[in-house]
C-alpha cells in the first residue's frame, strides 16, 4: 500500500449525509465511493450490529488503508474491490438483494491527490498517471502521448470545458514530439508555455481544467456515474434514500436529469429541490469542500 505522509481523510458534508440517510438499526446502506471511509464510519454507528455497510472502491489502495482505521467494524463491512457502475453483479455476489440507502462521493480523496505518485496533482511531481484502479491499462500519459491533436481537443474541451483546448492539444503535441511527456510537471511546463496569457488574471490554476479532463477520460468517469446512479436505484427498498455528492458541473448534471427522469417515471421523488452546498465554516476548515454539490432522492 502506498504511504502518504501527514494524510488525514475529511468527509465532506457528514451531518448532511447522516441526515439524509435516515439510517436506523438493521439497514444495509451501500458505500459506493468508500475513499478515506469518512461516510462509511458514521453510517457504520448507526446500524447495529444487525446491519451491513458495502463499501466499494475502485482503489485497492483505499480499501486496504480503511481496512485498518474501520478494523472495530469488521464484522458489519463488506469491502468489495470494483467499479461502483458494477451494482448489480456485485450485489448478487454478495447475496444483497435491496439496499436500504446508498451514497456515492464522486470527489477525489485528498489521499488520492496528495500522493504524487499517483499523478492527479498538477501541483507535485509524479508519472502522468491518473488510474483509479492500477488493474486498468490506459494511462494519461497514454492519453497525452499518443492521441491526435483533434482527440485531444475534444477531451480537453469537454470533459475540462477548457476554452482555449485547442492551444492546449496543440501545445502538447508539439512538445512530445521533441520529448515523451512524462511527468506532471512536464505537462504543466507545456501548459504554461501556451496558456500563460489567457490565465493571468484567472484564479483557476492554469492546468487544472485539462488535468481534470485527462482524470474524466482517463477513468471513464462521466458514464460510471451515469451506470452507477441507475443501476443503484433499482436495488432501492420504498423509502429507502441514494445521496449523490459531485465536484464539477458535468456530474451534477447526469445526477440531476438522472433523478427528474426518475420522478417523471414515479420511481423516485426528490428530496433536496436545489443542491446542499457546504457551509463557511465546512468550507475553511475542509477547501477542497467548496465545490460540492449534494443531491438526494428517496424510492417510491
Amino acid at each position: 500500500m502506498t504511504e502518504v505522509k501527514n494524510y488525514t481523510h475529511v468527509p465532506v458534508l457528514l451531518k448532511e449525509v447522516v441526515a439524509y440517510l435516515n439510517i436506523t438499526s438493521g439497514s444495509i446502506i451501500l458505500d459506493g465511493t468508500l475513499g478515506g471511509g469518512g461516510h462509511a464510519r458514521e453510517c457504520l454507528k448507526g446500524i447495529g450490529a444487525n446491519g451491513r455497510v458495502i463499501g466499494i472502491d475502485k482503489d485497492l489502495d483505499a480499501i486496504d488503508r480503511v481496512k485498518g482505521s474501520l478494523k472495530k467494524f469488521e464484522d458489519q463491512i463488506t469491502y468489495v474491490h470494483d467499479d461502483f457502475r458494477n451494482i448489480a453483479r456485485i450485489l448478487k455476489s454478495i447475496g444483497i438483494e435491496m439496499l436500504d440507502g446508498a451514497i456515492f462521493d464522486f470527489g477525489m480523496s485528498s489521499f488520492q491527490v496528495d500522493d504524487e505518485k499517483r499523478g492527479f496533482c498538477f501541483l507535485k511531481d509524479g508519472p502522468l498517471d491518473m488510474r483509479m484502479d492500477s488493474r486498468q491499462e490506459l494511462s494519461a500519459n497514454d492519453v497525452v502521448n499518443k492521441f491526435s491533436k483533434e482527440v485531444l481537443t475534444d477531451i480537453i474541451k469537454e470533459y475540462g470545458e477548457e476554452r482555449h483546448a485547442k492551444l492546449a492539444a496543440s501545445a502538447i503535441v508539439r512538445a512530445r514530439k521533441k520529448k515523451r511527456i512524462e511527468t506532471t510537471l512536464e505537462l504543466v511546463s507545456v501548459l504554461s508555455s501556451a496558456l500563460g496569457a489567457k490565465y493571468s488574471r484567472q484564479k483557476i490554476h492554469i492546468a487544472a481544467r485539462t488535468f481534470q479532463a485527462l482524470r474524466i477520460y482517463v477513468n471513464d468517469e462521466l458514464n460510471a456515474v451515469e451506470e452507477a446512479v441507475k443501476n443503484t436505484i433499482r436495488f432501492l427498498n420504498p423509502g429507502a434514500r441514494i445521496i449523490v455528492i459531485s465536484f464539477h458541473s458535468l456530474e451534477d448534471r447526469i445526477v440531476k436529469n438522472i433523478f427528474r427522469e426518475m420522478v417523471k417515471d414515479g420511481k423516485m421523488r426528490i428530496i433536496t429541490k436545489k443542491p446542499v452546498c457546504p457551509g463557511q465554516d465546512e468550507i475553511m476548515k475542509n477547501p477542497r469542500s467548496r465545490s460540492a454539490k449534494l443531491r438526494v432522492a428517496e424510492r417510491v
